[in-house]
């Protein structure tokens, strides 16, 4: 094995892990995004089967 193949093997091995740890790092990031969008989801309002009442405002009194 030559000098150039050395290196060219080591390139690729190098381009290899950075390409790993980028794919890991942005699985992380979108593991957390969904932990605080959990966090941070507000409650859903449902209304009752049969229809909520609805309650009148007095603004004029």
């Amino acid at each position: 094995m030559t000098a150039a193949d050395k290196t060219i093997e080591n390139a690729l091995s190098l381009v290899a892990q950075s390409r790993s740890l980028r794919e890991r790092a942005l699985e992380r990031r979108r593991e957390l995004q969904k932990r605080t969008e959990m966090m941070i989801a507000r409650p859903v309002y449902i209304l009752k089967k049969n229809g909520g009442r609805q309650l009148s405002l007095k603004l004029d009194s």
